[in-house]
């Protein structure tokens, strides 16, 4: 079994942008530029945004953070986004979900203009990606196919089972997952909660890609021997292993299945710091486009 080490990998990435961002600035560009609107105090969100603006300054890129109010209406959200639409200095913008649900997470994401959109949300986006057109590819799917790219797993004519129909990650990894292109060429299978006969399709499975956010829910049953298992999901569980009584683990029941893979995401560790190196790449291609 090897692991597909996300931190090492996303790492290298980072070290890469770094590098290209020094060379624009010698011949006299901007630094590339990240703007993040935070609406409310989610504890999450502001973990996730934390480690973006983090990461910014990691590879030399300027970042802005908005911080809104959680009671505020979604016209100023909007009024606020169009404001950051129509500054040339920001290249890429992200609106952090999820939204107080007061306000339409589908308008919000539409609102933003496509030429910034780096998360790869809007539909535009979506819909490029999907023809194969030049697009920003949503940051984890993405993530994804630069772990399979970098280890040089062959997804050519694989059986490729993917565990989840989110738009963030399921739909989108399916998607790319057949595109004629390498990694790509696979054959798709999506499951989902109204599925049947879940275990004898992911039996089946060359790579699997787990998004629900179960923890553990596959087990070593459900897996062919040598299959590739990219583990998207990440849960908080309570542990008296660690200081902080807590650990987060994935949707793989990684112990009970590591004597049977080829190869497998570690949660944490896997996927996770990816999603982050991958929306800095779009960032960097929103910021070169200019150019």
């Amino acid at each position: 079994m090897i692991i597909l080490d996300g931190k090492k990998t996303s790492s290298d990435i980072k070290n890469e942008i770094a590098a290209e961002v020094i060379s624009l600035i010698d011949k006299g560009m901007k630094k590339p530029h990240l703007a993040a609107i935070l609406v409310g105090d989610n504890g999450a969100s502001e973990t996730y945004v934390n480690a973006k603006v983090k990461a910014c300054n990691r590879v030399g890129y300027d970042s802005t953070l908005v911080r809104l109010d959680e009671n505020i209406t979604e016209e100023f959200l909007v009024k606020e986004i169009i404001k950051i639409n129509k500054n040339d200095s920001i290249d890429g913008l992200i609106v952090q979900l999820p939204l107080p649900k007061h306000i339409n997470e589908k308008k919000i994401i539409n609102t933003i203009s496509v030429e910034k959109d780096v998360d790869g949300f809007h539909p535009l986006n979506i819909g490029n990606m999907t023809l194969n057109l030049p697009s920003f590819i949503p940051a984890t799917p993405a993530g994804i196919l630069e772990l399979l790219d970098r280890y040089k797993i062959e997804t050519l004519g694989k059986n490729c089972v993917v565990l989840g129909r989110s738009h963030i990650v399921g739909l989108p990894i399916s998607i790319l997952m057949a595109r004629n292109n390498q990694p790509g060429n696979s054959t798709v299978t999506i499951v989902h909660s109204k599925s049947k006969n879940i275990k004898d399709i992911c039996r089946k499975a060359d790579i699997l890609i787990v998004a629900l956010g179960i923890a553990n829910f596959v087990t070593k049953d459900m897996l062919k021997e040598g299959v590739c298992i990219i583990d998207v999901g990440i849960t908080r569980v309570k542990s008296d292993k660690t200081k902080s009584g807590w650990k987060l683990i994935g949707d793989v029941d990684f112990e009970n299945v590591r004597d049977t893979c080829s190869y497998i995401t570690p949660v944490p560790g896997g996927v996770g710091p990816m999603t982050i190196a991958m929306l800095l790449k779009n960032t960097l291609l929103a910021s070169k486009s200019k150019i």
